[in-house]
């Protein structure tokens, strides 16, 4: 007869027991995720948003105004440029439209021009609110913004989501300023908020698979959009796009043989990939993914990286500190040695480069050389000697007056 094997004794954990294990299974994985290079973080949103909190904050303001009022340079020459620019006339007139229909290189432009350039006056006037009290910009700011709002229905044609990255990026900058320094009063305030919510934020939030500037100006317009309007679910899907693209946009060694890719664009081939890098095949830290097509695109890129890096500091999470602000240090600096004038070697871009990076370094130099001590010798130079840098006319302006030297 066959022996009768023992019955095995189950020990049964307890729910409890179990679901702690669970949820630090769930935790350490979740933490190392979060600390992969490049890894978007779910909860990237402030608790509270702090304001005005879109690439300047209120210590940068206070800064800025207490070195204009005592003439200290390079702040004086940079207000002065400022308030001898279009940008900043009482007499401006804001153009709004209904529709703005931007095809591309501008082909055709109806109302582009304009509304880009009325969304850098609102910001200009902003800033000359802040600096001066005098009531006269505050209110030309408030006349800019509530023209637009009280029109603007859409944006078309195959530029519409860069022109609203664009344009995007400079209405918040200016609403944020108004709306919480400001001590008079706004009574739009809500409709300038309901065009960014309506018109703006569709237009941009599901980002782009063109070049990466589009994208990157885009979720730039986004974030700040989504601080003026306190809207963290957006904050967080722009966020997560943002750090996807700009790990995308910036090569580092790290990264291996090839860049790292966008998923939603299937660049899945090194051909692929060295067709969409402008047909460079050799990968060298701080090469940019439109470093070959010209350096004017590429600092469109590079800018809104620093944007989205300030404001994401001012509202609590330091970019600096991850590889956003390691990809930028080197794209600067990458950048910055060529558009000096160093002759590039015959291994990038066919030995051939378009040069004309644009006013865009102050904020990131201010950042990662001044506040975190990294050497940017050659950022260094170029930011010194462009100085008081002005504006693109497109998203750019007046960044030696906010950011120069700037510890707050």
């Amino acid at each position: 007869m066959a022996d009768t094997p023992t019955p095995v004794r189950h020990h049964r954990r307890s729910r409890t027991a179990v679901l702690a294990t669970l949820a630090t299974v769930v935790t350490t994985l979740v933490a190392a995720l979060l600390t992969w290079p490049g890894a978007e973080r779910a909860d990237a949103a402030p608790a509270d948003f702090v304001h005005p909190g879109v690439t300047v904050s209120r210590g940068q303001l206070d800064f800025t105004r207490e070195k204009v009022n005592t003439g200290a340079q390079p702040w004086k020459g940079a207000y002065d440029q400022m308030m001898g620019s279009k940008y900043a006339s009482l007499s401006r007139t804001p153009k709004p439209r209904a529709v703005v229909e931007c095809g591309s290189y501008s082909d055709p432009n109806y109302g582009c021009t304009d509304e880009r350039e009325d969304a850098i006056a609102a910001y200009t006037t902003a800033l000359a609110w802040y600096i001066t009290r005098d009531d006269r910009y505050a209110k030309k700011s408030i006349e800019l913004m509530d023209a637009w709002s009280g029109t603007i229905k859409d944006h078309t044609n195959s530029n519409a989501p860069l022109q609203t990255g664009w344009a995007g990026s400079s209405w918040p900058r200016a609403a944020e300023i108004i709306k919480h320094t400001y001590t008079g009063s706004w009574g739009n305030s809500g409709r300038f908020a309901t065009m960014l919510r309506t018109v703006y934020l569709p237009e941009i939030i599901n980002g782009s698979n063109s070049n990466g500037n589009w994208e990157l100006s885009m979720m730039e317009a986004a974030i700040g959009i989504s601080v003026f309007i306190e809207d963290k679910g957006s904050y967080d899907k722009a966020m997560a796009k943002f750090r996807t693209r700009t790990a995308a946009y910036v090569y580092l060694a790290s990264d291996g043989e090839l860049p790292k890719t966008v998923p939603s664009q299937n660049l899945d081939t090194r051909a692929k990939i060295v067709k969409y890098w402008q047909g460079q095949g050799t990968f060298t830290t701080g090469l940019t993914q439109e470093t070959c097509r010209d350096f004017t695109h590429t600092g469109y890129g590079l800018s809104a990286i620093s944007h989205v890096a300030e404001t994401s500091r001012i509202q609590g999470e330091d970019l600096y500190t991850t590889d956003v602000g390691e990809r930028l240090r080197q794209g600067l600096g990458f950048q910055a040695k060529y558009e000096l004038g160093e002759a590039p070697p015959s291994s990038l871009c066919g030995g051939s480069v378009h040069r004309g990076l644009g006013p865009i370094t102050e904020v990131g130099y201010n950042a990662l050389h001044n506040r975190l001590g990294h050497a940017m010798s050659n950022t260094q130079k170029l930011t010194e000697q462009r100085r008081p840098a002005g504006s693109n006319n497109l998203f750019v302006a007046w960044e030696t007056l906010t950011h120069a030297n700037n510890p707050s």
